[in-house]
Formats: structure tokens, sequence, C-alpha cells
């Protein structure tokens, strides 16, 4: 075999696993997805005594099937690759490990003495569900956002963090352990939850000015929702604009800007672009 047909191959193969851009890409895409989905689908009703006692036989069958594709497509990846460490270590070469390692994981902790570990470590096949991000087209615009927006979300998060200190425990002295804000960290607690406007009831104010109190952090509470939503929005739109300022085209001939990347000919001078 010559040197060159290896490389041929590992290009080909290159093609159709990363480049979703191609016919043989998508039609992959929609493969690992479909069996991802599956083996989820798997996960989920296994944990169902009743099919899992019926069918236990099938859902071991099932799982290994799905173990082994997996574990062939992790390796292919590695092969395929120019620096198989540097994709190992990415965010998708961990995603897809950490799917295909518990099955071998419970081969080698094999024994009844293990079998809460192992059942455990089965749990770590849901990750399977994140091995789905590589097929969201936004994510790099999402994902941009969000890190623009970082600096003022954590500010936005210390300032929230200090009011519910400062409200819980002025609730904390207001009403006091016989109304069961036993402490500052359980009247902390108690302003978070009501803060988020989650509510669960457990503990409630029942003096005049610690109702009062309760319906102001009520009220901030919806504004304070609408704040990160707001500054991620932003962020996006942002982005947004920016990848579609990049898709355009401008003209090597007259130097106008700002044409659809779909143009063939400048609407300025009419020349190619």
């Amino acid at each position: 075999m010559t040197e060159a047909n290896p490389k041929a191959w590992k290009k080909k193969w290159y093609t159709i696993i990363f480049e979703s851009d191609t016919k043989a890409g998508r039609r992959f895409d929609v493969i690992l997805l479909i069996a991802i989905l599956a083996s989820l689908l798997v996960i989920m009703l296994e944990s169902v005594p009743t099919l899992q006692k019926h069918y236990r036989q099938w859902f071991v069958i099932l799982e290994w099937a799905f173990t082994i594709l997996f574990s062939i497509e992790y390796i292919i990846r590695l092969i395929i690759v120019k620096r198989p460490i540097s994709y190992a270590l990415s965010f998708y070469g961990i995603i897809d490990f950490v799917s295909v390692l518990p099955a071998y994981l419970a081969i080698i902790l094999g024994g009844a003495q293990y079998f809460i570990v192992i059942r455990s470590l089965r749990l770590l096949r849901v990750f399977r569900v994140l091995k789905m991000v590589r097929f969201l087209g936004e994510a790099n615009v999402l994902s941009s956002a969000l890190r623009a927006s970082r600096h003022k979300i954590a500010v936005f998060l210390v300032a929230v963090i200090c009011m519910t200190f400062i409200m819980g425990t002025a609730m904390y002295l207001i009403e006091g352990p016989e109304n069961g804000f036993t402490s500052i960290p359980v009247s902390i607690y108690w302003c978070i939850v009501t803060l988020t406007t989650v509510g669960y009831g457990d503990i409630s104010p029942q003096s005049p000015f610690g109702q009062f109190l309760a319906s102001v952090i009520m009220i901030l509470g919806y504004g304070i929702i609408a704040v990160p939503t707001g500054i991620v929005t932003s962020e996006l739109s942002k982005s947004n604009r920016e990848a579609e300022a990049a898709q355009k085209k401008n003209c090597s001939i007259c130097g106008s800007g700002g044409m659809s990347a779909n143009a063939e000919f400048c609407q300025y001078c009419g020349e190619r672009l």
C-alpha cells in the first residue's frame, strides 16, 4: 500500500465525519443522531422496572451494540484527525469517551460486591445526550454571546447575592426563629426561593412587616429574572450581526461592500464578485 492511499482514506473519512456540509457528512450526522437518540431511549426504558424485568436481555444486547458502535466512531475520529491527543482532550472528545466508558468499567469492576457502583457508573451513559451538541448549528453563535456577556452577568449575580444576604438577614431579624426563620442561612434560602418566584411555602413570614418585605422581594424577582435574559439577547443579536457581516461580499473592482453572500455580480459596477 502506497503512502498516498492511507492519506486518501483518512481524507475521505474526515470529510464524511467532520464536514457536515457535504451530502455524505449530512447522512453520517443523521445516522449518528438517530443512534444517539435510540441509545438514550434504551437507557430510559431500562429504568422502568416492568420492562427491565421482561426485556433485560434485549437491553443488554442493545446497550452493547450502541457501545461498540460509538467505540468504533470514537476510534475512527482519533485515527483521521491530525492531532489525536488534542481531539481526545477536547470537549467533544471527552464526551465521546465518557459515552462508552461505563460499559467497559462494568466489565472491569465485575462482581456482586460492586453492583451498586456499576449501577451508578451505568447512569453515566446519559451523557450521550451531550453528543447531540455537535448537531447544533447555532451553538458557536450562542457560545460567543455567552462569553461576551459573562462579565456583565457575573457583576449582576454578585449584586443579587449581596441583596439576598441583606434581605435574608433582615427577614431573620424581623421574623425570628418562632416563625421558622431559625438562622440567617435559612432566611437566605427563603429569600432565594422567593426571589426566583419558586415559592415552596415551607417557610413563610407571619408579621405584617415581614409580609411587606416578602412582597417587595417577589416584585424584584420578576425584574431580576429579565435582566440576564436581556444581556444575553443583546449579545446574541450583536453576534448574529457580526456573523452576517462576515458573510457579506466586497467588490475588488470598485471597493463597494455589503453585498449578499449569494450575489454573483456587484450591484454598483456590475463586475463579477
